[in-house]
């Protein structure tokens, strides 16, 4: 008999109540607001209570470079806090919560799997609290605001053709991609091209993730810049007296959310911003409540060590203020056979037959990638643990191979089997992360405010994902000129790129040399508080597969949710 599903086993979870899990943490009963059975919000007044209880040792899950499977980096972090507890030592997690575009689509859901999971994983993976929901009606009140605007031609002034606020849905639908709105009469609105993206993308869930406190999040959902007006000069939702209200729907959104794993250790799921055009990890206010609450506060960041960690350290670490201690960088066996170049892999297919084969070899042949993301952490003064994510389909020679690698470039290494037997399976990793955070730390950040946006992208782009130089389009040269002009020059960079490789092009495997960025539009986002540079087609609206997850997902004859993945 095979294992049983993940929706199986967190089903058969026996919950600890939330004000135990609360208590745990120092959190007391009066800062939680339940949300039905498993699921709470922590109020924002739990950052000024735990303030004087002892700093966690701060640890980023991050990973190489990921296939479009993925390499399990939250299933590795839920297991990780689960085996800190068999070691005798107290972890949260914290971690985005995820879209629902990709839960019916593709991806599925993000709750881990296995026996190291979020629980209750229908809440988790389906609505939660609402937070989704709120970002995407602040985002579009904002939207009808601008049409609103232009149909009254109201001051200041805004050009319809430079208008740059879309919609947002939390659902993959390509064909809103690209729409013309207005039609009809006079009174439907001023006709003009616009599109929708996923909420995921939309700048509100950037700016829900990176606010510190409510007065934080009025500001800065009033610096975002909706367009232009005829003179080229930025029109904001302050200028559109839309902030207030915004900020209202987003009140409750804040305040983070309470759930638990399978073995009982706090996890506080909250934010969801897209991690290739935007910050990609978790909410600043979950971390700071977490700092607080036991010896180890362990966080995610979206892709690989390249994106999603330089992200987190030179933009979230940037606002928060909080340095981390160590970090995880989760391996596995198939990418780095997929780092070979020997292998191709489809997502939504199988892997391929020859890849499930003993070939410790193609484990070597794709080591550049491991060993140059182990780099992208220790540029940042941060020590990294490497994590094998164990599959069924493994061998052992194809572990020790990844051990060789990690050995040779002095990096401590542990295999993981904490899918299969949750925190047990991942005690060898919480040793070596213990003993990793507890070891002084020199963390330091990749670029100065002070230097200017070109020396920015330039840095990350060479020393971070290998590049020789920088290359910009006309346009894009143009754009970055004006953000220097306008007083952005001091925002940190969001670099827009491919998460499948460390270069521009997604077919590069490996650690590519040799090549040189493509810088071809430059956009700020103002109220987030980065620049991004995109560096290729980013898609911000993903389309459905022929065979997405919504085809499984149905009630049963007991109104059981089946198909969940």
């Amino acid at each position: 008999m095979g294992m049983p599903s993940d929706l199986e086993i967190a089903r058969r979870a026996e919950l600890v109540p939330l004000e135990e899990i609360a208590a745990s943490m120092g959190i007391g009963s009066h800062l939680l607001e339940p949300y039905g059975r498993g699921v709470a919000k922590i109020g924002l007044g739990a950052i000024d209570e735990l303030a004087d209880r002892p700093r966690a040792r701060y640890v980023l899950v991050s990973a190489v470079t990921p296939t479009p499977l993925g390499e399990g980096k939250t299933t590795t972090m839920v297991g990780l806090a689960q085996g800190c507890k068999h070691i005798g030592k107290r972890a949260t997690v914290t971690l985005r919560q995820p879209s629902m575009g990709p839960t019916f689509g593709i991806k599925g859901g993000a709750a881990g799997g296995g026996y190291s999971q979020v629980v209750p994983m229908e809440r988790f993976n389906l609505h939660l609290t609402g937070d989704m929901h709120a970002v995407t009606a602040a985002h579009n009140l904002l939207a009808a605001m601008v049409d609103n605007h232009l149909h009254f031609g109201a001051e200041p002034p805004l050009d319809p053709r430079r208008v740059t606020w879309r919609r947002v849905l939390d659902v993959n639908d390509r064909a809103l991609r690209n729409v013309v709105i207005g039609l009809g009469g006079r009174v439907d609105g001023m006709p003009r091209e616009t599109g929708f993206d996923i909420t995921a993308a939309s700048e509100v869930m950037a700016v829900l993730a990176l606010a510190t406190s409510l007065t934080d999040l009025r500001e800065r959902v009033g610096r975002i810049v909706v367009g232009r007006g005829p003179d080229g000069s930025p029109v904001t939702a302050e200028d559109l007296r839309a902030a207030g209200a915004m900020a209202v729907i987003l009140r409750d959104a804040l305040q983070p959310n309470l759930l638990q794993t399978l073995e009982g250790t706090p996890a506080l799921v909250h934010a969801g911003p897209f991690g290739n055009i935007a910050n990609g990890s978790s909410s600043i206010v979950a971390d700071l409540i977490a700092s607080r609450g036991g010896d180890l506060l362990l966080t995610e960041a979206g892709f690989g060590a390249d994106m999603g960690a330089e992200r987190f350290f030179n933009i979230k670490c940037r606002v928060s203020g909080l340095a981390p201690d160590a970090a995880v960088l989760v391996a596995t066996v198939r990418a780095l056979k997929a780092h070979s170049g020997r292998f191709r892999i489809v997502a939504g297919k199988p892997l391929p037959e020859a890849m499930l084969a003993e070939d410790p070899d193609a484990v070597h042949a794709g080591a550049a990638n491991l060993v140059k993301q182990i780099d992208n952490l220790r540029i940042h003064g941060v020590s990294p643990v490497v994590a094998i994510n164990a599959f069924p389909t493994d061998h052992p020679s194809e572990h020790e191979a990844i051990r060789e690698i990690a050995d040779s470039v002095g990096a401590r290494v542990a295999v993981a089997t904490h899918v299969m037997d949750g925190g047990a399976g991942a005690v060898e990793l919480a040793e070596a992360v213990v003993e990793a955070a507890d070891e002084p730390t020199e963390f330091q950040l990749l670029y100065p405010d002070e230097a200017d946006l070109r020396t920015k992208i330039a840095t990350i782009a060479t020393r971070v994902y290998g590049a020789d130089d920088v290359e910009y389009t006309p346009t894009a040269a143009k754009q970055l000129a004006d953000a220097e002009k306008l007083g952005f020059g001091r925002l940190p960079i969001c670099l827009a790129k491919t998460h499948l490789s460390l270069s521009s092009d997604p077919t590069l495997v490996g650690a590519p040399t040799g090549w040189t960025l493509p810088v071809r539009e430059v956009r700020v986002a103002a109220g987030a508080g980065f620049v991004y540079p995109i560096c290729g087609e980013m898609r911000t609206m993903p389309g459905l597969g022929r065979s997405p997850a919504a085809h499984r997902i149905d009630l049963d004859e007991q109104g059981e949710i089946v198909g969940l993945s």
